[in-house]
C-alpha cells in the first residue's frame, strides 16, 4: 500500500522512494529537518513538526541553530505526548553544550525533561532498530559537522560452507567455527552541510540506496558563497552523482536566493540526461505531488 502523504503537504515536503518515505522541510539559513520514519530517525532539527515525533532518534549534523533549534520542543513535545525519552545522537564536541541547553530550560519552565543526548564519534556506530545501524562519518563545514549513514546488517552463510547440510552445519558451529559473515547494506546516507571531500565517496555513501544531500547554491555568482560558507553549488552534483549508486538522491538545504522552478529547471538541464528522473528536490512540493499522483495511480490501476 502506498504510503499517504504529510496532513500539511502543503509545506512539508514529501517524496516515497520505495520503501522509504523521506520527508521533512528545508530552507537554507532558516531549517532543516528530515526525517526516513521507516528507519525510526529524522536528520536535524531545526524546527519541530509534529510529524517527527515518532521518530525516537534525532541525528544531528552540527550545531548551527537552523539545524537543532527545534531539539528541546522535540524532547519536551516527545515526553507531553508520552512517546517515550527522545534521543538526540550528535558529534562529541556538541555534546556537552546540548546538555548545557536542557538544563537551562530547567528553571524557564520549572520542571526537568527527559532526555538523552548520545555522542557519536566518525567511524562509530548506534543501532537503531534491529540489525539497523546509524553509522557516523566526518564532513567539512565551518563548525564540528558529521553526516550519517544508516545501514542494515545481514549475516549470511560464508561461501565455503554453502551447499552443506544443516547437521553438517551444527557440527562446524559446536566446533567454533565461524560459518556466517556479516555484509553491511547503506541504505540511506545523509551528508548534512558540508563542502566537498572524500568522505562523500566512502562506501557508506556511495552504495546507500537514497542519498540526502544539501544542495546550497545554484547561481553561478555564488560559487563563491558556496566556498566560503563550504556548502555543495549545483555545479559539484556531478561526479558525486557519477559515483554514487543510489537510484534517488534527494537535494535539501536550498538557498531562497534561488527558486525553487529554476534549480529544477537547471538540474534537468545539467544532469537530466545522464540521471534522468533520479535527482529530487525535497521542497519541490509542485513536481512531488505529480510524481506521487503518478505512483498512486500507477498502485490503483493494478
Amino acid at each position: 500500500m502506498i504510503p499517504k502523504m504529510p496532513h500539511s503537504s502543503g509545506k512539508t515536503g514529501f517524496l516515497y522512494l520505495p520503501p522509504y518515505r523521506v520527508q521533512g522541510l528545508s530552507v537554507a539559513g532558516e531549517h532543516t529537518t528530515v526525517q526516513v520514519p521507516e528507519l525510526d530517525i529524522t536528520f536535524d532539527v531545526g524546527l519541530c513538526p509534529r510529524i517527527i515525533l515518532n521518530s525516537p532518534f534525532i541525528a544531528i549534523t552540527h550545531g548551527h541553530m537552523d539545524h537543532l533549534g527545534g531539539l528541546p520542543y522535540y524532547f519536551s513535545q516527545r515526553m507531553f505526548q508520552k512517546m517515550g525519552v527522545g534521543t538526540a545522537v550528535c558529534h562529541p564536541d556538541l555534546a556537552g553544550p546540548l546538555q548545557d541547553m536542557m538544563r537551562s530550560w530547567v528553571p524557564i519552565e520549572n520542571q526537568r525533561t527527559r532526555h538523552t543526548i548520545l555522542p557519536l564519534c566518525p567511524g562509530e556506530k548506534l543501532e537503531i532498530k534491529n540489525n539497523i545501524f546509524l553509522h557516523a562519518f566526518e564532513t567539512s563545514h565551518t563548525v564540528a559537522s558529521q553526516g550519517y549513514a544508516v545501514v542494515e546488517e545481514r549475516s549470511k552463510l560464508k561461501l565455503e560452507f554453502q551447499g552443506l547440510s544443516q547437521d553438517q552445519l551444527r557440527e562446524l558451529k559446536k566446533g567454533g567455527t565461524e560459518i556466517t559473515e556479516t555484509h553491511e547494506i547503506p541504505l540511506v546516507a545523509y551528508t548534512g552541510d558540508t563542502e566537498i571531500g572524500p568522505y562523500l565517496y566512502q562506501d557508506l555513501v556511495a552504495r546507500a540506496q537514497i542519498v540526502i544531500t544539501e544542495c546550497t547554491f545554484f547561481e553561478e555568482e555564488h560559487r563563491s558563497r558556496a566556498a566560503v560558507g563550504k556548502h555543495i553549488h549545483v555545479s559539484d552534483l556531478g561526479p558525486l552523482l557519477e559515483a554514487w549508486e543510489a537510484e534517488s538522491v534527494v537535494l535539501c538545504h536550498l538557498s531562497r536566493r534561488s527558486m525553487i522552478s529554476d534549480a529544477r529547471r537547471m538540474i534537468d538541464k545539467m544532469y537530466g540526461e545522464s540521471h534522468p528522473r533520479r535527482v529530487h528536490i525535497l521542497m519541490d512540493h509542485r513536481t512531488n505531488r505529480v510524481r506521487y499522483e503518478q505512483q498512486a495511480g500507477a498502485r490503483d490501476s493494478e
